[in-house]
């Protein structure tokens, strides 16, 4: 069964940064490309950026660009999400995917 757990939101002051994480597990983690997303409140869910299998390739929403690092260590199921220069427009629930699945979200509040 895969499963995917994120981690690593919280409160953070604009201009603030946070580093999410996403423990996967139920699947060969290595021979999958990864996606973030998010959904801000009242709104739909919204890509933010994809990572290739091998971590070479990543692909990130406008809006995030220069701001967010995705990233991912094979050696430990893992993904992650560097957030920088957080704004109040970043304010949502962020989850990782994988094809047709997805997590239970982290919160991410910006806001002072």
């Amino acid at each position: 069964e895969v499963q995917l757990v994120e981690s690593g939101g919280g409160l953070v002051q604009p201009g603030g940064s946070l580093r999410l994480s996403c423990a996967a597990s139920g699947f060969t983690f290595s021979n999958y490309g990864m996606k973030w997303f998010r959904q801000a409140p009242g709104k739909g869910l919204e890509w933010v950026s994809t990572i290739d299998s091998g971590g070479r390739i990543t692909l990130y929403k406008d809006s995030v660009k220069g701001r967010f690092t995705i990233s991912r260590d094979n050696a430990k199921n893992t993904l992650y999400l560097q957030m920088n220069s957080l704004k109040p427009d970043d304010t949502a629930v962020y989850y990782c995917v994988q094809s047709g699945w997805r997590g239970q979200g982290t919160q991410v509040t910006v806001s002072s």
